[in-house]
């Protein structure tokens, strides 16, 4: 178990048998994001995707809370696209990684601290789990591609009730309309999470990789001729690595000596 990250640290990360799990660490302001997180997150996410022995993530935030959203004073420190674009790139390290993430979210989600489960392949919720838009709430307009986000996974009218009326999410109803893949006891919220991330760990890495690449690309296309091509070469390709071909020997084996 490896664990070089100190207490001090705004982001901790332990690596276990395939996988990481990263904890968002400023338990005293729920987690707040700040651009130290941010930076600490990216060079995590750098870190672990040079690390050949990891194939999935799992984020969670230390104490009661996920993320409590940016941190205002940074916002207004930080004005303009250029500031803004300082301000997401912790969220957008995430959303752009090749590993499988998992968000194990314990509390509350608000604002800037639902991108950082909306950029999570998959979401897995606490029963204490609460998400909450509050981008206009605050009079702040939704940023990172919150909106957008938002819709890919729950639709037009659930994500109108969230950020324009502000309708607040627990774990329960999240798994209900679909920003959540379950909801689970919180003592049980971590554990339930990192089984997950250890079924992706025994996948062969690339496969992994180059899957939840067909997985993305497959949102924009409209054809079944275009989806078949879009997952060809990964599966050809997978038909003469080491896991399928050990795996059908294996097989063969078996059933000649029936």
């Amino acid at each position: 178990m490896d664990n070089p990250a100190t207490s001090q640290d705004p982001v901790l990360v332990e690596k276990k048998d395939g996988y990481a799990v990263v904890t968002l660490n400023d338990p005293d302001r729920r987690n707040v994001f700040t651009l130290a997180m941010s930076a600490r997150v990216h060079e995590i996410f750098d870190a672990l995707e040079a690390d050949e022995s990891i194939n999935s993530v799992v984020i969670t935030g230390a104490g009661k809370g996920f993320c409590s959203g940016g941190h205002l004073d940074e916002l207004l420190e930080n004005p303009g696209p250029e500031g803004m674009r300082k301000i997401y790139a912790g969220f957008v390290r995430i959303a752009n990684s090749r590993l499988a993430t998992i968000a194990a979210v314990n509390g509350a989600a608000v604002g800037a601290g639902m991108n950082a489960l909306l950029v999570c392949d998959v979401v897995v919720a606490g029963e204490s789990a609460r998400f909450d838009s509050r981008f206009l709430q605050i009079g702040l307009g939704p940023g990172g591609g919150h909106t957008w986000r938002l819709l890919n996974n729950i639709g037009l009218q659930a994500t109108k009730a969230m950020v324009l009326f502000g309708e607040v999410l627990n774990g329960q109803r999240a798994a209900e309309v679909g920003l959540a893949w379950k909801c689970v006891g919180d003592d049980e919220l971590l554990a339930e999470a990192e089984a997950l991330a250890a079924k992706a760990a025994r996948a062969p890495r690339e496969l992994v990789f180059q899957t939840k690449e067909n997985i993305h690309n497959a949102i924009a296309i409209t054809t079944s001729e275009a989806a078949i091509d879009n997952e060809l070469d990964t599966q050809v390709w997978s038909m003469g690595e080491p896991a399928f071909v050990d795996m059908v020997n294996s097989l063969k084996s078996k059933i000649s000596k029936k």
